[in-house]
């Protein structure tokens, strides 16, 4: 019997992805599904595969406190090479965009939405040029690691962050030494994170800041994806770094040029600590249906 699965396309900054919508929870998504779907020869291709289903409906812990926290939807996120992922920055803005033009989600412009990921419940605003997404609490990691990539001349020390998923921050001298680096290799990190990380080169702007906003360049090599567009956790993780580098008097607001284009990141305090919140474009590109 063949099974026929209704998709969309979407993208943020070029971080993109194959949506579909199993609001039950019917459909079975497994790695060698997902890896078909992303396969940019021989299926639809993307950087990961997102369902969107019912927080209450899947059987997965996250998904659980997600619907006793409120939220209706999770994104259910995997990445290309069929690895369950906690949570993707950009992912949550396609998805809010998906949710929207599907009509399965109201989201006025400045009111707030809560989407359930398996990094727990993020909240998602609707601004004038995309979506605005609250990536919760972060914190820098402990450790010294040092990080060795392919064209760059000698290992690096990196810093590591947490936003639910793990990053691993490296500074650059410059734009050469960023244009030059070979990431269809994956870096190597060292000590190695038992579970992987992402690993973000940056450079820093130069003025660092122009009108109280930071700036800097980043490119990024994702865990499980390999290197892509663009990272939405990976530019938050890069401005948190360069923010923390920077010392004392570094501003809260950042600009983030990526290969794909560019996306902002804000710090901002709450009660549980600093917020980092990340904002940009989000588009759905075009729906197609794939037999199976």
């Amino acid at each position: 019997m063949t099974t026929t699965l209704n998709f969309t396309k979407g993208q943020g900054t070029g971080n993109d992805f194959v949506l579909f919508t199993d609001p039950e929870a019917e459909f079975p998504l497994d790695a060698d599904l997902v890896r078909q779907l992303a396969d940019r020869r021989f299926g639809v291709g993307g950087d990961g595969v997102i369902r969107a289903v019912r927080s209450a409906a899947l059987l997965d812990p996250a998904a659980q406190r997600a619907a006793e926290q409120g939220a209706e939807w999770f994104m259910d996120y995997h990445n290309a090479d069929g690895s369950v992922a906690e949570m993707c920055g950009n992912g949550v803005r396609v998805f809010a965009r998906y949710l929207t033009e599907r009509g399965l989600l109201d989201l006025p412009e400045g009111e707030v939405v809560a989407i359930g990921t398996r990094a727990g419940v993020r909240t998602v605003s609707r601004v004038r040029d995309g979506f605005e997404v609250d990536l919760g609490p972060w914190h820098l990691a402990s450790g010294e690691p040092e990080v060795g990539a392919r064209a760059l001349h000698a290992a690096r020390p990196g810093l590591g962050l947490s936003l639910g998923n793990p990053h691993v921050v490296v500074a650059l001298a410059g734009e050469d030494e960023l244009e030059a680096l070979d990431l269809t290799v994956a870096p190597v990190v060292d000590p190695a994170p038992a579970g992987g990380t992402n690993v973000e080169f940056v450079v820093p702007g130069d003025p660092l800041v122009e009108g109280g906003v930071g700036r800097l360049r980043m490119r990024v090599h994702e865990r499980g994806s390999g290197e892509t567009l663009s990272c939405g956790t990976g530019a938050a993780a890069a401005a948190l770094a360069v923010r923390h580098w920077a010392g004392a008097g570094a501003p809260d607001s950042w600009t983030v040029d990526v290969p794909g284009g560019r996306v902002g990141v804000r710090v901002v305090p709450a009660d549980d600590g600093g917020h980092v919140l990340l904002s940009g474009p989000a588009e759905l590109v075009f729906e197609g249906r794939r037999p199976f």
